[in-house]
């Protein structure tokens, strides 16, 4: 990928506006610190936000997965890093709209719920006044002490009524599954706010969450990897089948960075048990595919590609990609997915969707003007 930040590169086709889903921007621990009552400033330059002891293979590394030639400096002044990303990526790549999902999840592993919401309130601050008020492209997301639901709602209601926060986010890593009755609290407050509910990857195995997969803990980041999708699978069975968006009906779901094309075969599993156990969840009225099609969102990162290209198609048809799918960079990981090379020819009418539309109405951003003639600007 080029670094050069002078240059500018066209949209997919050079028409297809951009929203990307899934931008990760660090959160320095002395900017956040003024944000904190006392007893966590001092905390925080003790423990940082993660327990100590962590497994940092799971973590991948002290840079918490960037790109080697992405270190954007830090100063005294704060604007340099926001400059760096809206040089190297967000200008460079023409993007509408940049939802930013945060650089860490620590929060969600320590048993400390306090110190989490603590966290929380001085990161979600933070983001407010130095990245969302000094652009209007940016938006982002309400981060939470899920561990504790009636803290957590505290928070969603506290700033989930700015403007331009567009979403509540937690990690994949868990106590339980999410469907479980102990998070309603948290979706009560996200229904009253109109906001959706993100996953995003981390936090697997770390701390007071369970291990990264049904068989225990893995040795290497590759195996950690591919147990992600594993536990986003039991997340999405648990918000259908404990009737979440039956007592929720106005609640989505987005899943970030699991991937996508595992979403078919898991869905056509569901419907086949549902049709021979349903008399278990009676509450559950139609198909699980159907609940995943009218609630739940999925974003591209890292994209599954077939062996055979023929197949990309039928694939992204079979996950509802025209309605359900979402473009996501990743940036500044190192396996961003850049908007020109991550996907093959598709449509226009499906790319315009997968790229803008679908996000827009998600988050409530505004739909793409149409010049004059009716043609998309």
């Amino acid at each position: 990928m080029e670094t050069n930040a002078s240059t500018k590169i066209k949209s997919p086709g050079g028409k297809t506006s951009i929203i990307d889903c899934d931008i990760h921007a660090t959160i320095p621990l002395d900017g956040i610190k003024p944000y904190l009552p006392r007893i966590y400033r001092e905390q925080v330059e003790t423990w940082g936000r993660r327990l100590p002891g962590q497994n940092h293979m799971y973590l991948n590394g002290g840079t918490n997965g960037s790109m080697q030639e992405h270190q954007p400096p830090r100063n005294k002044e704060e604007d340099s890093y926001l400059n760096y990303i809206r040089a190297q990526h967000i200008d460079k790549f023409n993007l509408e709209y940049g939802i930013m999902t945060g650089s860490d999840y620590g929060v969600h592993t320590t048993p400390d719920t306090d110190y989490a919401a603590a966290l929380c309130s001085a990161s979600n601050d933070y983001v407010i006044e130095h990245y969302l008020s000094r652009d209007s492209r940016l938006k982002g997301s309400v981060h939470i002490p899920k561990q504790d639901p009636i803290l957590a709602a505290k928070e969603i209601d506290r700033v989930g009524s700015h403007p331009d926060m567009v979403q509540v986010i937690v990690s994949n890593g868990a106590i339980k599954p999410y469907g479980n009755r102990m998070y309603e609290p948290i979706y009560e407050a996200c229904v009253r706010n109109n906001l959706p509910f993100a996953i995003h990857v981390s936090m697997e195995g770390i701390g007071i969450n369970n291990p990264p997969t049904g068989a225990g803990y893995v040795s290497y980041y590759a195996e950690y990897r591919a147990a992600r999708t594993q536990i986003m699978m039991a997340h999405m069975a648990s918000f259908i089948f404990e009737g979440v968006f039956v007592k929720y009906p106005d609640l989505k779901v987005i899943m970030v960075e699991a991937g996508m094309m595992w979403v078919a075969p898991f869905i056509w599993r569901l419907d086949q048990d549902w049709k021979a156990l349903r008399h278990q969840t009676p509450w559950v009225k139609e198909p699980p595919s159907e609940y995943y099609r009218k609630h739940m969102k999925v974003t591209s990162q890292p994209i599954e590609l077939p062996p055979q290209k023929e197949m990309f198609m039928p694939m992204m048809e079979a996950i509802y990609a025209r309605e359900n799918l979402m473009f996501a960079s990743d940036y500044p990981h190192w396996d961003f997915d850049s908007p020109l090379l991550a996907f093959p020819k598709m449509d226009e009418e499906m790319k315009e969707r997968i790229f803008y539309q679908n996000a827009a109405e998600l988050y409530r951003l505004p739909a793409r003007k149409q010049a004059a003639g009716g043609a998309l600007a």
